[in-house]
């Protein structure tokens, strides 16, 4: 039995190929962002709202060791932990909301700079061979580039912009 030429003509499959590729392209360029400032928020806001009942957050040990040691002794840990709960959940809340964007994401950057200050702090805690091979804590920490990736991304929407789902006129792809 013959094959309709539509199955065997190369380029109407590549038209067809190209319209769901498009469509597809579009959705996510649409919802991509929101998705995006969503989960970051709900990460901060889940991370946040665990430091406030003690010993739930891995991460609040190390946290408030960091925070004690950059103000040299004088914000002691039943300071710090609540503090640091109440400014990850109210980046979580900024984040979910999308209200304060601007606000949140410079109080996000100011976290993620104390975020990453355990590495220089505590090497023997957060690589097993310095600094090669991080430890789950250093794991833990480094996986932040990519959260700061987000928020970057974000924070380049805060004037309406958005994602383009095709290269402008003149350009036949983004560059790599």
């Amino acid at each position: 039995m013959p094959r309709p030429a539509a199955v065997l003509d190369p380029p109407r499959r590549r038209a067809a190929f190209d319209r769901i590729d498009a469509a597809i392209t579009e959705s996510l360029a649409r919802s991509g962002i929101v998705v995006l400032r969503l989960g970051l928020g709900l990460v901060f806001f889940w991370f946040g709202v665990l430091k406030f009942f003690p010993n739930l957050s891995p991460a609040e040990e190390l946290a408030a060791r960091t925070i004690e040691r950059l103000s040299l002794g004088v914000v002691q840990p039943n300071v710090s932990v609540p503090v640091l709960a109440a400014w990850e959940t109210l980046i979580g809340l900024g984040l979910l909301s999308g209200r304060f964007l601007r606000a949140t994401l410079l109080l996000l950057a100011v976290q993620m700079i104390g975020t990453a200050l355990p590495l220089v702090f505590f090497p023997a805690e957060t690589f097993s061979v310095v600094p090669f091979a991080p430890t789950l804590e250093g794991q833990y920490i480094i996986k932040n580039i990519v959260l700061v990736g987000a928020a970057m991304v974000i924070g380049a929407t805060v004037r309406g912009g958005g994602l383009e789902p095709e290269p402008p006129p003149g350009r036949d792809e983004y560059p790599t």
